[in-house]
């Protein structure tokens, strides 16, 4: 895998540690308070006895327990990791998973490493929609196979954008954790590419960083004139897109990995800060909840007015 140097991103992310904020991000508004609680659903977890995606790898999926109760057709979402040696460990990312879950999605996560083609989450996506007529399946008739979202981290944030564009319709959201700058992308279809992102006519796109990130996944360019910043990305992205952007105070590039505090030295904050307001956003995308909608909007959005945790914040949605 040549995405991103494991041995930079792991020297930076040690360096970040040290000087980031003390503070992990605890939500002080509302809305995001509300989707930073765990929801309502007991979450069971179970992992694919067989390869679910095109590369033969294994899935780890995050589902309520009480599958279909009241009634409940539940939505999916898609999970991308980041650059990684292949299996991905299915405990890198189940704080977050699990939470998602807890608000009524069933998440899956296909152990691939290499993720920013978006294939392998598409292919997780057709493994969910299959179960759901599989009359063997814990899952059959309990799924909403028309409202799939894409999540992933650095080249997995890519790989959601990408399973969005790709999926025909599949995938109607994506947000993005950490995406990786186009200079870091070798090759470059690891990456979102910037004709791709321009060319886009449908979906949803939230972007999400850190401002210790400042390397891998920056707020504004560094350099040259592609996607290499997320308000890059974030301007690329065509306006009959609805599209956000956020950055988090502190956190550096592997903060989503949180348990939800750091305990292996190479976060800063934790997954606090990456709780609230993107299961707001899936609330709204994929249940219709309409307070995920008031926490974006670019007129009077709380996110806006959240300062302690939150800048650089970019809304278009009405």
């Amino acid at each position: 895998m040549k995405a991103l140097s494991k041995g930079l991103i792991g020297a930076v992310a040690l360096a970040w540690s040290a000087a980031a904020l003390s503070a992990p991000n605890l939500p002080t508004k509302p809305i995001e308070q509300k989707y930073y609680a765990d929801g309502s659903w007991t979450v069971a977890q179970t992992s694919t006895a067989a390869g679910c995606d095109s590369k033969g790898n294994p899935c780890d999926i995050f589902y309520p327990s009480s599958l279909g109760a009241g009634g409940m057709k539940h939505p999916i979402i898609v999970w991308g990791n980041g650059s990684g040696t292949t299996p991905i460990a299915s405990t890198t990312y189940a704080y977050l998973l699990r939470h998602l879950a807890s608000w009524g999605f069933v998440v899956i996560a296909t152990r691939d490493g290499t993720t920013g083609l978006g294939q392998t989450m598409i292919d997780s996506a057709n493994y969910m929609v299959a179960r759901n007529t599989d009359a063997g399946s814990i899952f059959n008739g309990k799924l909403d196979t028309t409202k799939i979202g894409a999540m992933g981290h650095s080249q997995g944030a890519s790989g959601a954008v990408n399973a969005m564009l790709k999926s025909s319709g599949l995938i109607r959201t994506a947000v993005t954790f950490h995406i990786a700058q186009q200079a870091y992308c070798n090759p470059p279809t690891l990456c979102l590419l910037t004709a791709d992102l321009q060319a886009a006519t449908s979906g949803s796109i939230f972007y999400v960083s850190g401002t210790a990130d400042w390397l891998i996944s920056p707020d504004t360019q560094l350099f040259g004139s592609q996607l290499n910043s997320n308000t890059a990305y974030y301007n690329a992205t065509p306006a009959p897109l609805l599209k956000a952007k956020a950055i988090l105070k502190g956190p550096n590039h592997n903060d989503v990995q949180g348990t939800p505090n750091c305990v292996s030295g190479m976060c800063a904050n934790g997954v606090h800060g990456y709780l609230g307001y993107p299961t707001a956003w899936m609330m709204w995308q994929l249940q219709g909840a309409t307070d995920g909608r008031d926490a974006i909007k670019a007129s009077g959005g709380e996110i806006f007015t959240e300062t302690t945790n939150w800048q650089s914040v970019l809304s278009n949605v009405p």
